[in-house]
């Protein structure tokens, strides 16, 4: 998936519309506090590097970028519905091809904070 400034808001409301929804009540399956678990890793190193005007991610914070992807992985695996958003969002490897890229972390970033507003707007569930 190629993921840019002018898309990357489009995109996050594909992905959360196309999530499974509950035959009952029509709530969307990943709850609210599982997307949102994803969503402050992710503010964590971004308000780290988003005073810093250095081109390249240190390697401090290509060390954290890699622990997210290992935790997006291990919620993935204990539940089916995280899964299913993680790779319908296409979030492991977004966040491998951030690298050294401070603007690719920063896109990541706000990918994540889109889809999660776009969770709340759609009716995602709570708890």
């Amino acid at each position: 998936m190629k993921l840019d400034n002018q898309n990357y808001v489009d995109e996050a409301e594909r992905v959360i519309k196309s999530l499974s929804k509950n035959q009952r009540t029509g709530a969307i399956e990943l709850t609210t506090s599982k997307i949102r678990n994803l969503l402050s890793m992710s503010t964590d190193i971004y308000n780290e590097v988003i005073h810093d005007n250095q081109e390249h991610l240190s390697e401090e914070i290509q060390g954290r970028v890699q622990y997210l992807r290992l935790r997006v992985v291990y919620e993935a695996g204990r539940e089916k519905v995280v899964k299913d958003f993680i790779e319908k969002a296409h979030i492991v490897e977004l966040i491998s091809a951030i690298g050294k890229s401070r603007g690719k972390l920063l896109l990541f970033c706000n990918y994540m904070e889109a889809l999660t507003a776009y969770h709340k707007y759609q009716g995602g569930r709570d708890n």
